[in-house]
């Protein structure tokens, strides 16, 4: 290969380089599509951070009422028997 030829082929890789280099950009409507979509995921991940949290509590205090009932049923089942009365 000449000189010429060298040269023009590195300047053509160059210039495709730095073509593709600028059509993989983003453009400022890019980014803000990008944000709006993450403050959208965002958002939901909060909603179902706090839907987690109000089910937390919720089974906690259902937990704590079966214990109750646990006890108390130990409670009657360890009591002396009746007698029927009549």
């Amino acid at each position: 290969m000449g000189m010429t030829k060298l040269t023009t082929v590195r300047t053509l890789g160059v210039a495709l380089v730095a073509a593709m280099s600028l059509g993989a950009c983003a453009t400022r409507e890019d980014i803000a599509g990008i944000n709006s979509r993450l403050d959208s995921i965002d958002a939901q991940v909060q909603s179902a951070a706090q839907n987690s949290q109000a089910a937390n509590q919720s089974a906690q205090r259902t937990d704590q009422r079966l214990n109750q009932v646990e006890g108390r049923i130990q409670q009657l089942e360890t009591q002396p028997a009746r007698r029927p009365r009549g």
